[in-house]
């Protein structure tokens, strides 16, 4: 093997984990509104959880990435260890898919049909398709659509370029010297082991030895346990991962470990007492990159079937390795879910919904104590607000490191719209604090406000607990229709409070009034008016994320000035209902 054949092996190596990247990542951009749906459907069936993880990993070409996201969302507090048992074994199985795809670089025969299966007749076409793809389309689904071919079209391109590097090692007595060394299983495991936790990639190691295999010197007994230590390497990525995290969260990098070192001692034991007994033949025999795809999808399905029912028993190893100690404070949001950016996009708009339904419940306690003031209650919406406030830092640092992440259309859209809204709910949380204030100023100065005014003011916080509310659910939901509705109700809530502080200073004038009441009940006034301009502000966040085009200044322009019809009909509905 010359220098040369040596430096077009390391490029072949280096094209295929450069391939591997660019596809996974784009196919992770592609399905990540499916894997949404999946993550959200988790349940605690393993045999669901199985299905999931086999999806998930051939969805996006990656088992580590999958595995990386679990300790993330462990870590995070978002999974229960239990469920990701499923998903880990699901995503073992769900990687061979790529050993067999690679394996097509193996196939030899004059019939046409087969050979348009060669990867060095599909991969150009596709490279074509996909360069297509990326320069002419405008759709950004349809440019990740060619990044994933082209990336593909790269993977298989150093495919091939390891397998003619390696083929001079056929006839190489060196060569062949040091394969005699892995006739001994352990070694055999070791190297495979060894490879795969130092590039990362039990894809890539498995397309090495796929590639070594070509040359004709590797066997089925030189094979298999190399193919063992590739499944235990795969778990250095989970186990780097794993560091400086929660206990659960490293119990799930734990579990992954035990599945591939149980799988491979049960496996090589069961296989060498059968080999004992019945002497098979095929062990000495030549192997192929058919071959090691099956021998690696036996494996992984196999030990799946032998673990999937000890379930409960892997999280006890997990526990007893690592011992219960006092967790620290857990972070909202872990780094580790970027290497799934749509699934960290997701949890963030999770805990967003719940940073405002704290929101709308703080204003709504807000408004119970201005009626029945007490300490308890006010101290109640103090802590609220402290709570609200960790939410706004927690998202929204995490939100500006994971904008820059690789993220789809949809997922920056999202993005956008939650960094804008959880800022207007912090400001809310905000105002209510203002009231708690107002009603302790009100209850310490034996301030007693007319029937007159308390009236007016019931009507008011009525059009108030609807915005909130409509506004919190429309978030919730992305309802286009009900965000619409804010805005009109927003006008009113304006009206509403004009009308409150002119009939005040009629009240003044007449001297039925006092200044001191004036200065509070202008206090409250201006902070039910904020609450209801930040919920606008909100619902034309979530109209603009709906819209490709979309000009917040034009519509709110023509609210302005009604000329919209359907905001005219809301705008009287609402007139009506508040006497406005």
């Amino acid at each position: 093997m010359t220098i040369f054949d040596i430096f077009t092996l390391l490029g072949g190596l280096s094209f295929f984990i450069y391939g591997m990247g660019q596809m996974s990542g784009s196919l992770e951009k592609i399905a990540g509104e499916k894997m949404e749906v999946f993550i959200n459907q988790l349940t605690k069936n393993k045999y669901i959880g199985l299905a999931m993880g086999c999806i998930l990993t051939i969805a996006i070409q990656s088992s580590s990435a999958v595995t990386v996201m679990l300790v993330g969302l462990v870590n995070s507090g978002l999974m229960d260890i239990r469920n990701t048992i499923g998903i880990i074994m699901g995503s073992n199985i769900g990687t061979t898919i790529t050993a067999w795809i690679m394996s097509l670089v193996g196939l030899s025969s004059d019939n046409p049909f087969v050979r348009m299966l060669k990867p060095e007749s599909f991969s150009p076409v596709l490279a074509f398709i996909g360069i297509a793809l990326m320069m002419l389309s405008k759709s950004q689904k349809r440019k990740d659509v060619g990044n994933a071919l082209l990336g593909f079209a790269v993977l298989m391109y150093g495919m091939m370029l390891m397998s003619g590097s390696v083929a001079p090692l056929a006839n190489s007595p060196a060569f062949s010297k040091i394969l005699l060394l892995f006739n001994n299983p352990a070694l055999g495991i070791l190297a495979g082991l060894v490879v795969t936790a130092i590039i990362q990639s039990s894809a890539a190691s498995v397309g090495m030895l796929q590639a070594l295999s070509m040359s004709g010197g590797i066997t089925y007994g030189m094979a298999i346990p190399i193919i063992m230590g590739q499944n235990i390497g795969t778990c250095a990525t989970s186990l780097l991962s794993s560091i400086g995290v929660g206990n659960n969260a490293k119990r799930v990098s734990v579990i992954h470990l035990s599945f591939n070192l149980i799988g491979t001692a049960a496996f090589l034991l069961l296989f060498y007492a059968l080999h004992s007994i019945f002497d098979f033949q095929f062990v000495s025999h030549g192997i192929n990159p058919a071959g090691i795809a099956l021998c690696h999808s036996i494996f992984n399905i196999g030990t799946t079937a032998l673990l999937l029912p000890f379930s409960e028993q892997l999280v006890k190893i997990a526990s007893f390795i690592i011992k219960t100690k006092p967790e620290e404070q857990i972070a909202f949001l872990d780094e580790r879910i970027f290497a799934t950016p749509s699934i960290a996009v997701r949890e963030c708009y999770k805990l967003s919904v719940e940073m405002g339904e704290k929101t709308g419940a703080s204003v709504q306690k807000a408004i119970e104590n201005f009626h029945n003031y007490s300490v308890e209650l006010s101290e109640s919406i103090d802590k609220m607000e402290d709570e609200i406030d960790l939410y706004e830092d927690h998202i929204g640092s995490y939100l500006v490191r994971l904008s820059q992440s690789s993220l789809s259309v949809n997922d920056n859209r999202k993005t956008a719209k939650m960094l804008h809204t959880i800022g207007n709910f912090e400001r809310i949380s905000d105002h209510a604090l203002n009231l708690v204030e107002s009603s302790r100023e009100i209850n310490e100065k034996k301030i007693e406000m007319s029937e007159e005014v308390i009236s007016e003011l019931g009507n008011l916080e009525k059009a108030i607990t609807e915005i909130i509310q409509m506004t919190v659910m429309a978030y919730e939901t992305t309802n286009i229709p009900l965000a619409e509705k804010v805005e009109p109700l927003e006008q009113v809530i304006d009206m509403l409070t004009e009308t409150i502080r002119l009939n005040h200073i009629n009240r003044l004038q007449k001297g039925d009034c006092t200044i001191e009441r004036g200065f509070v009940l202008a206090d409250l006034l201006n902070n039910y008016e904020r609450i209801s301009d930040h919920c606008s502000n909100i619902a034309v966040a979530i109209l603009e994320a709906d819209a490709d085009a979309f000009d917040p200044h034009e519509y709110l322009r023509q609210i302005k000035t009604l000329d919209n019809p359907r905001f005219r009909k809301m705008f009287n509905t609402y007139k009506e209902k508040y006497g406005a």
